[in-house]
Formats: C-alpha cells, structure tokens, sequence
C-alpha cells in the first residue's frame, strides 16, 4: 500500500500535485502552514496506487512516497 508524505511547511501551496494525480488523492488543505501560505494535504489515502506523479510533479521537493515499507525521496536537494 502506498503513502504520500507531505511535509507542510515546506509546500508553497502552488497545487500542481493535486492536478498530477489521477486517483484525487489529494488537495488542498483550508488551513496555513508556518510560511502563511495554503499546503496540499492527503484527502482519499486509500486511493493511492503509488504512482508517484505528485513527488515528480512537486516544485519545492515537498512530498516523499513510503510504498510498503520503503520511503521514496525525489530529487533530494
């Protein structure tokens, strides 16, 4: 079963995850993170099929992927 691991704080709310995915996993949350700015949360987990198009879609290296055990980082720099 896959995860998707956002971390919040970094995100800058810019939404291009949430138009990559093609299950609607996730979206955006109505709250601020410590930067002010809205983040992508995870809103239907369990219809992730580990796909990874948000972790590759994802400007600012926000969202990290555990598939069965294993965390997938994208592009970590």
């Amino acid at each position: 079963m896959a995860q998707v691991v956002i971390d919040r704080d970094r995100c800058k709310g810019c939404g291009l995850c949430v138009q990559a995915c093609p299950q609607n996993v996730l979206a955006m949350a109505r709250e601020l993170n410590a930067k002010a700015n809205v983040f992508a949360r995870v809103g239907e987990p369990r219809h992730c099929i580990g796909c990874r198009l948000c972790c590759i879609a994802c400007p600012d290296v926000a969202i990290a992927m555990r598939v069965t055990g294993t965390l997938y980082h994208y592009f970590a720099y």
